[in-house]
């Protein structure tokens, strides 16, 4: 591995700048979760109860768990329908095992927690893309166009 990689990696989280966590309590209903989501635009919500991570909510989960089960998104409450217990991380872990959780578990989201498992930021996998590019601007956005490519700057149909 390039020097260069190794040495990103072993960056902790906080170097990535990751978003502030977006919180709702596990009675909400999955609409205002849905609406959370919609107005900080993002693609999870973490769950709290007491100051604690309970879970967390993906946009995963409202195709699979409610949308795909036929459930009614103004009455079905989130904690019925969220990840429980989700693989965490601290601001001061290595980037690695950000990638490590993405690469064996499946995540585009890794929720990051304090000391006491408040939850104070979420990790998506766009934004370890966003910081690559960060890192290599030149490389990367001074591509030649690709004959026949429709490249879209909204995140629907991604």
């Amino acid at each position: 591995m390039p020097r260069v990689y190794e040495h990103m990696i072993r960056q902790p989280i906080s170097s990535c700048e990751p978003r502030q966590a977006i919180c709702v309590d596990p009675r909400a209903t999955v609409a205002e979760a849905i609406a959370a989501m919609k107005e900080h635009a993002t693609g999870c919500i973490l769950v709290e109860s007491d100051g604690r991570l309970v879970g967390i909510f993906t946009e995963r989960d409202v195709l699979f768990r409610v949308a795909g089960a036929g459930l009614d998104a103004t009455q079905t409450r989130v904690g019925t329908v969220m990840t429980a217990d989700p693989e965490t991380l601290t601001m001061d872990e290595e980037l690695a095992w950000v990638l490590n959780l993405m690469a064996v578990g499946g995540f585009r989201h890794v929720p990051i927690v304090d000391a006491s498992g408040k939850p104070v930021a979420v990790i998506s996998m766009q934004r370890i893309v966003e910081r690559l590019v960060e890192c290599f601007p030149k490389a990367v956005l001074n591509l030649p166009p690709r004959p026949g490519s429709n490249i879209t700057h909204t995140r629907e149909g991604a």
